[in-house]
């Protein structure tokens, strides 16, 4: 008895040897196999290349500069002082800035040729000087601080589109500057179109803070003062359609922890004759001359309490807005002149 209950022991551990050794369940795959379906070098290589294609904006170099502006840039002495700060910082990222006087002020223009001269370039610009007893630091060193970060982070990047940069005198006083700067016509016939900041770095995000216009053609995307608006003219519709676009930009190491505001486009037909409050800075002098611009801004007043005010000081920039609209305007710009498209609107076929 005990010689068969031995016997069918040995058979059945034999049997599950067999078994486990024929199983495909229990058969254990070469460790070389698992590696090769692990890239792990992959993601840093993909992310290497993203950061290449999308340059990042630094916040603290957006407010420094802010800080360097704080004080009211309206008298002769202000605003040269002014103007020598963004030409030593053009010159510090290698650009070669140039004084244009007019009349009744002095614009500061530079420019870095693309790699196709038949294609038209883009500029990008801000005004520099402010209203008597404000510091201006939402209008408008936020949008000069905004065009400095183009050109640390552009002006060295070949693309298709030559980079024009454009920081305008007096427009407090009547948009004497972009007017001055467009009289200019010869310089007009290269030029694909002109993004124009004019305040973008205030919010607020109290319900109802922010006011809208009477007659808005499109719904707002908030009723606070979170979002970002590009208005542009309708005969260049794809040069406004840039703006939609801006946000979408890889996840990185760099820019995983940035957010970007939502951005409300508006497209303006008649060159602004229905809606003159949509005129009320540097790029409506270009739309007037046939040169498709944008203007991006927070949408001054309609947000701000500052506009105009002593208050309007650094302190009351928000950093995580004003370094999101940074990004986008970054984006938008980098993809038009990468890109030798038509800025027009195109008649359907």
């Amino acid at each position: 008895m005990r010689k068969w209950i031995w016997l069918m022991l040995l058979v059945l551990m034999t049997v599950a040897v067999l078994g486990s050794r024929g199983s495909t369940f229990f058969e254990q795959r070469p460790s070389p196999t698992i590696v090769e379906r692990i890239p792990v070098g992959t993601p840093e290589l993909q992310a290497s290349r993203e950061v290449d294609i999308t340059p990042q904006v630094s916040t603290e170099k957006l407010l420094n500069h802010i800080q360097k502006l704080n004080f009211q840039r309206y008298t002769t002495k202000e605003r040269s002082l002014t103007r020598t700060y963004i030409t030593t910082e053009l010159k510090k990222f290698g650009w070669k800035p140039k004084l244009e006087n007019f009349s009744d002020g002095v614009n500061i223009f530079a420019e870095r040729p693309g790699t196709n001269k038949a294609a038209k370039a883009i500029l990008v610009a801000a005004h520099y000087d402010t209203v008597a007893s404000s510091p201006g630091a939402d209008d408008n060193a936020s949008g000069v601080a905004v065009v400095l970060e183009v050109a640390r982070l552009l002006g060295s990047r070949p693309t298709p589109r030559t980079l024009q940069l454009a920081f305008f005198d007096q427009e407090e006083a009547g948009l004497l500057g972009s007017q001055a700067f467009v009289s200019k016509t010869a310089r007009l016939q290269n030029l694909g179109g002109a993004i124009v900041m004019d305040m973008v770095g205030y919010a607020c995000y109290t319900p109802g803070c922010q006011k809208y216009p009477a007659g808005l053609p499109v719904t707002p995307p908030s009723d606070k003062g979170d979002f970002l608006v590009v208005v542009g003219d309708t005969e260049h519709l794809p040069f406004l359609n840039a703006f939609q676009n801006s946000q979408n930009i890889p996840s990185t190491a760099l820019n995983k922890q940035k957010s970007m505001p939502a951005v409300l486009t508006l497209p303006i037909p008649f060159k602004g004759l229905l809606t003159p409050d949509t005129l009320r800075s540097d790029h409506a002098p270009f739309w007037y001359q046939g040169v498709g611009a944008v203007l991006v801004t927070d949408t001054a007043n309609l947000r701000t309490p500052h506009y105009h005010k002593p208050s309007d000081v650094p302190a009351t920039i928000e950093r995580s807005f004003f370094s999101g609209a940074a990004q986008i305007v970054v984006n938008a710009t980098s993809a038009l002149l990468e890109k030798n498209q038509i800025l027009e609107t195109q008649a359907p076929s």
